[in-house]
């Protein structure tokens, strides 16, 4: 098989390469590499079945010729993280919904199985104890930029699922809850590499809001098999998965855990969000995923502990900083 992974230089989409190329598939990436790193996947530069094209998701030609060259998609390629949909709003609006709109069209036109990574930021506002693909969602007013990659991940899966609906389009959309593992950097507001950051440096951990609201964080490792399993459903087509681990921990949790595994004694400063974003900022206080659609479609797929995902970073961060 071979497969276009659009994003494939970012932290997600390098891992993804890495294991289709370990099960012996071929794969081609497009990035335009304005938050992936070619670092990420040069060391799979030298293998035969492997190709990158440094172009970007909105550009016609580039991703038709992709496009027609493969047999299957996974499209992550999108304007990620909150510091950077704060500061390049255009940017984000443009790139996820003309790069997405773009994808989609040339995907049918060839009748390429596309899977469409999305996001619990879909959500919204929304104050659910867990979220189910079918519930409903809260956004917050136009006015205040932070939701406009909430609302452009929307309108991604209403274009993806009007293209099954209306031309039987195999399409199939997943919502990612904090992804984290080796490779992906704070440098967008990513919380786990920036406290591991500050950790190891002996720096203040800084949270930004109250450190009350919670997350789930779950390891790419875990991710990426149950995306290629997803892939691989026929059952899966058309219809929406929530991917993501179901425990949750507050953020100032997070942040005394990271403290006590690398060994520090780092002293923790919360920033109000508005020093941080801005007026006006808004955010959700839980973002707990309910998994049992896709436990009913993949069988038997448990996350692996929050400590054992953390070691893996820290110890990546280590080596770095060393």
């Amino acid at each position: 098989m071979r497969y276009l992974v659009t994003g494939g230089a970012g932290f997600i989409g390098s891992h993804l390469c890495e294991t289709l190329l370990a099960s012996g598939h071929s794969v081609i990436v497009l990035d335009n590499l304005s938050t992936g790193d070619f670092r990420n996947i040069e060391h799979l530069a030298s293998d035969p079945r492997f190709d990158c094209v440094i172009d970007t998701i909105t550009c016609v030609d580039t991703v038709a010729e992709l496009v027609k060259d493969c047999d299957e998609i996974f499209h992550l390629a999108a304007a990620v993280g909150v510091q950077l949909v704060v500061d390049r709003p255009v940017e984000t609006i443009m790139t996820n919904m003309r790069g997405t709109e773009n994808l989609l069209e040339q995907a049918c036109r060839y009748r390429r199985r596309t899977l469409l990574v999305s996001t619990s930021e879909v959500y919204g506002k929304s104050v659910n104890d867990e979220f189910t693909e079918t519930d409903d969602r809260q956004m917050g007013p136009t006015h205040l930029c932070r939701w406009a990659y909430a609302a452009t991940k929307a309108m991604d899966e209403f274009l993806g699922l009007a293209y099954y609906s209306e031309k039987q389009f195999p399409v199939s959309i997943v919502r990612l809850f904090n992804t984290i593992g080796p490779r992906q950097i704070g440098r967008y507001g990513m919380v786990v590499p920036r406290f591991v950051e500050q950790a190891l440096r002996g720096q203040p951990i800084t949270i930004y809001g109250s450190g009350e609201q919670t997350r789930c964080f779950c390891h790419v490792k875990d991710v990426v098999p149950a995306l290629i399993k997803i892939m691989e459903q026929q059952e899966a087509i058309g219809e929406i998965y929530n991917v993501g681990s179901n425990t949750e921990i507050s953020i100032r949790g997070l942040a005394e855990t990271i403290i006590v595994r690398c060994g520090g004694d780092s002293e923790i400063s919360l920033i109000p969000y508005e020093q941080a974003y801005g007026p006006g900022f808004d955010d959700m206080m839980r973002r707990k995923p309910n998994i049992a659609k896709l436990r009913a479609l993949l069988g038997e797929w448990e996350p692996r502990p929050l400590g054992d995902i953390l070691d893996d970073v820290i110890a990546e961060k280590r080596a770095a900083l060393e």
